[in-house]
């Protein structure tokens, strides 16, 4: 099969990303799924671990091969997985949360994604940037009908998380919510809120982004570092710039919150407390997600048909993918057909 790896973490530029043409198929191990995959998303996370900003879980060459958005056919099962209910032929969804202990504290009280043993999809274990990958069955996830193979790849992820940013959030009911940085999760979160009666203001840069935001229906649409036209209840941050945090901060209305999306951010600069968080505002970190997350969101998905704006990429150009991301040459998300 055909399976990209991250050979040499850097610049994506520079081509970190290589193409082996002629992988072995995996075999799914005990408890696990076969999945053929049919869309991939790219996610800004799959940048972060080509360019070594995350640092590598798997050294060791050729390198893990990205991707945790991922739609699939499963083609084969592995001993003990057919008690998740999937089988031959079914589709199923890999997402970034690939495994947990479920002995730790953390996962006894329903936060598995803070669990010190997890393990993750496109970093830990290789992902969709493939023909084919494996997922432990109890970490695969049902999707919900009414959607293409492109379109359910960036739920799996970008969406997934900015249902979770948005619950740490806090938003009130009919709040006032400001989005920094408008990409494949942002653009989702939006639809979410909106639906829920909020009011919607984004901050971004790319005009393509500012579009798009207006066409879902944002109140407000400007550049990432200006103010809202009012005050927030509550705000998230998408965008991977620490020096956005202050901004955002300012924004707040008295107690609100702001929620920090990203798995990495650029280094914050020093706050000033009476500016940026006296009146009981709170600045809050985003890890992963729980299972109960991604079935929440997928059941939101499943009543509430989403606008989730793509553009498909052959496999072969993932690394091109990868660089359009960085550069903001596109809005909403991308996705890999191979």
């Amino acid at each position: 099969m055909r399976a990209w790896h991250v050979e040499a973490p850097g610049p994506v530029t520079g081509h970190p990303l290589r193409l082996h043409p002629d992988d072995d198929v995996p075999r799914p191990g005990p408890g696990e799924l076969l999945l053929r995959v049919l869309a991939c998303g790219v996610c800004r996370t799959d940048l972060h671990v080509t360019e070594g900003d995350l640092p590598p879980h798997r050294p060791t060459p050729p390198g893990v091969t990205p991707g945790h958005e991922v739609v699939g056919e499963v083609t084969a099962l592995g001993d003990d997985a057919a008690g998740a209910g999937f089988a031959v032929g079914d589709r199923a969804g890999a997402a970034w949360l690939r495994s947990t202990d479920n002995t730790c504290k953390f996962c006894l009280r329903g936060a598995e994604n803070l669990c010190p043993a997890s393990r993750y999809t496109g970093w830990d274990a290789d992902g969709g940037y493939a023909e084919y990958l494996t997922v432990p069955a109890f970490y695969a996830h049902r999707l919900p009908d009414g959607y293409t193979d492109p379109e359910l790849a960036p739920l799996l992820c970008a969406g997934i998380i900015g249902y979770h940013a948005l619950q740490r959030a806090e938003l009130p009911p009919g709040g006032r919510l400001g989005l920094y940085g408008f990409g494949g999760s942002a653009h989702l979160a939006a639809q979410v809120a909106l639906a829920r009666g909020a009011t919607v203001h984004v901050l971004t840069r790319g005009e393509q982004a500012k579009q798009l935001a207006r066409e879902l229906g944002a109140a407000s649409v400007g550049d990432a570092a200006d103010m809202p036209p009012e005050p927030l209840d509550a705000a998230i941050l998408f965008a991977p710039v620490g020096d956005l945090v202050l901004p955002a901060l300012a924004a707040l209305d008295r107690g609100g919150t702001l929620a920090i999306a990203g798995i990495h951010l650029t280094d914050i600069p020093p706050l000033n407390y009476e500016k940026h968080l006296f009146q009981e505002r709170q600045l809050r970190s985003v890890t992963s997600n729980t299972r109960a997350d991604a079935r929440e969101f997928l059941g939101f998905a499943a009543g509430h048909k989403l606008a989730v704006t793509v553009h498909p990429y052959p496999l072969d150009a993932a690394d091109r993918a990868l660089q359009d991301l960085k550069a903001g040459r596109f809005d909403g998300a991308a996705v890999l057909i191979p």
